[in-house]
């Protein structure tokens, strides 16, 4: 069936007596695929027949389907004919992992967040109207996404589509899982919801038995239709979406493909906002997936036969994340008053650890990140030491509450800047590089970036022991460096440390692009240079001091970052030696004003030239020849 499958719309061709078989097939071809490349397993095996039914019923490129969070397109990307481009998936110049416009005009918009779709669908839903065509707009969000306050700002606007009779349709895949199980009210809400579904048949069952009654029966069944709404009050709790006056379809078997069928091309017709419930089963078909939906969720290349990661995913050591959160469970049995919150990845950030040890101390506040930073605010206020961790491209969305309530109050918490710089394979939407010049931004915020992972934890205490104001740590991904471990010297606030005293060039590689700036130092060695090699520590408040030393005997001082140059760490640095007259030259290594595609860091690195061999190269030219 899949051989069938090379264009948009060529799902229309098959018999649908045969859909069963094509969506076996699309689940053969996703786990033979991502076995190989790595990638977002669970959540598409989900939605499987969910996005065929789509397909079925909708026209692309001219209907608009927006993804929330778009790693569930991968059967979308095979519908429209793009399965060739797995061989190549999230790999350096290969197929995006996520909806991308610029790969495919079937793609309706980018989607790498979270708690976005309802209100892209709507601004697309208007400008139909406006424009005055006639394409159909879907929404398909996850019922994760249902956490974050995004959706439902968005459906406080949605409601008023059915004044004006506008249609919109969102889709929402409930397979109890974002990335890790959903907590909170929503969560709570869906799961009465689905204990409920059988006022669907209750209400048709009831309606056709009273309609047989001679005389009494027909009347009866007409008020019965008159007061659904308070029937569906008695059997669907709250019907929260109906009282905001959007139709609510469901829940209905989100694998069930007839059904879902029918149900979309009904939906179509009306003139009016509507959300379909579809329930489904993250992992469904792959028995490993299905039993550990989390770990499915984002993976590297792994055996099918036995469901277990490749050798080659295996690391030397504990990584960045590892010992961030290990640090907080070890401070955390002396202190009573230390707590942990994330935004709904306990595994993601490491603290699960946490939440066994200290299950009343441990918070997981969903796909929310502003309302993160706000609660451990409010903690904090009370005396209490949060310790929030959240990947550092989810935490762009909480600047306001970084800014205005943390900051402003200097209310003291730790704030775990995971996967900060390139992460490589998620691309644009997630690579941790504008953390540094968002959060330097901030008055009372102080910053630390960490060289390897006994300074991580050091930093880690210090924040959690001496700590004033919201303390920033950016770590990166992966296995944590253990280069210069053993020249550790104690941490002091504002301050950085020399590492290889040198003179004519000075060295000032940042955080996680540590090991590449050594690299650097030596082969300019070799060269028959005597680089000065500083590691910087705090990006806030800078070692101003520091700096100002490197003035008397270095007529080239370089510093190098993994983020953006703009706001970054090289421009502090060059705004204090300008400050102070500098008569020397000053360059910035880092990425310019750019979003950075998928890749591999190494790939990515050498790309940006931020890698060993191009900083060299950039250094020599710059300091010219020895003689």
């Amino acid at each position: 069936m899949l051989e069938q499958i090379n264009h948009p719309n060529d799902i229309k061709k098959i018999e649908r007596k045969d859909y069963r078989l094509l969506a076996k097939e699309i689940r053969k071809f996703l786990l033979m695929n991502v076995s190989r490349t790595g990638g977002h397993l669970a959540s598409n095996l989900g939605a499987v027949e969910l996005t065929m039914a789509l397909h079925t019923v909708l026209d692309f490129p001219k209907d608009q389907l927006v993804f929330d969070v778009g790693h569930q397109s991968y059967v979308h990307k095979i519908l429209t004919g793009r399965k060739d481009g797995f061989a190549s998936l999230r790999q350096f110049h290969g197929m995006s992992g996520f909806p991308k416009p610029t790969e495919s005009d079937c793609d309706a918009f980018h989607s790498g967040h979270s708690s976005t779709s309802i209100g892209v669908a709507l601004g697309l839903a208007q400008a139909r109207d406006l424009k005055g065509t006639d394409e159909t707009i879907v929404a398909v969000l996850g019922d994760g996404a249902l956490s974050g306050g995004m959706a439902y700002e968005a459906l406080n606007n949605m409601a008023r589509l059915r004044e004006e009779k506008r249609k919109l349709i969102v889709i929402l895949n409930d397979n109890k899982m974002s990335i890790s199980e959903n907590v909170g009210g929503m969560s709570g809400y869906l799961n009465k919801v689905r204990s409920k579904k059988e006022y669907v048949d209750f209400k048709g069952n009831v309606e056709k038995s009273l309609m047989q009654i001679p005389v009494v029966g027909e009347p009866i069944a007409k008020g019965l239709k008159r007061s659904k709404d308070s029937i569906k009050q008695l059997f669907v709790p709250g019907m929260m979406f109906e009282d905001m006056g959007i139709t609510y379809i469901g829940p209905i078997d989100g694998h069930n493909t007839p059904l879902l069928i029918d149900t979309f091309e009904r939906a179509k017709q009306l003139d009016e906002p509507i959300i379909i419930h579809v329930v489904t089963k993250k992992g469904k078909g792959y028995r490993y997936a299905e039993k550990e939906p989390a770990r499915f969720h984002g993976v590297g290349p792994f055996s099918v036969r036995t469901g277990k990661n490749l050798p080659a995913q295996s690391s030397g050591g504990p990584s960045y994340t590892d010992i961030f959160a290990d640090t907080v469970t070890e401070l955390a049995k002396k202190d009573e008053t230390i707590t942990a919150v994330t935004a709904a990845m306990p595994e993601g950030t490491g603290l699960e650890r946490f939440k066994e040890q200290f299950p009343e101390r441990f918070f997981d506040v969903g796909i929310a990140e502003q309302h993160a930073i706000a609660f451990c605010a409010g903690m904090a206020a009370k005396g209490l030491k949060p310790a929030a961790a959240v990947y550092s491209t989810f935490l762009q969305r909480a600047y306001d509450q970084i800014l205005h309530d943390a900051a402003i109050g200097r209310l003291t918490m730790l704030i775990g800047v995971d996967r900060s710089g390139l992460v490589g394979a998620d691309g644009e939407t997630h690579q941790g590089i504008f953390d540094v010049s968002y959060l330097s931004s901030i008055p009372n915020v102080t910053v630390m970036a960490p060289v390897n992972g006994r300074e991580l934890k050091e930093m880690v205490t210090y924040a959690l022991t001496k700590g004033e104001g919201p303390m920033a740590v950016k770590y990166a991904r992966g296995t944590a460096s253990t280069l210069f471990e053993d020249e550790f010297t104690p941490i002091l606030r504002g301050k950085g440390s020399i590492l290889r005293q040198g003179s004519e060039i000075a060295l000032l590689p940042l955080g996680n692009l540590m090991e590449e700036g050594a690299a650097v130092c030596e082969n300019l060695v070799k060269e028959g240079y005597k680089p000065t090699l500083v590691n910087p520590r705090f990006v806030k408040p800078l070692d101003e001091e520091l700096v100002c030393s490197l003035m008397k005997n270095h007529r080239l001082i370089v510093t190098m970052e993994e983020g953006v140059l703009n706001g970054g760490f090289g421009q502090q640095v060059t705004q204090i030696l300008a400050n102070h007259d500098y008569k020397g030259r000053v360059r910035n290594i880092g990425i310019d004003d750019r979003f950075v595609e998928h890749g591999s860091v190494k790939q990515l690195r050498k790309m940006l030239g931020i890698d060993s061999d191009s900083m060299t190269e950039k250094i020599k030219a710059w300091i010219g020849d020895k003689g």
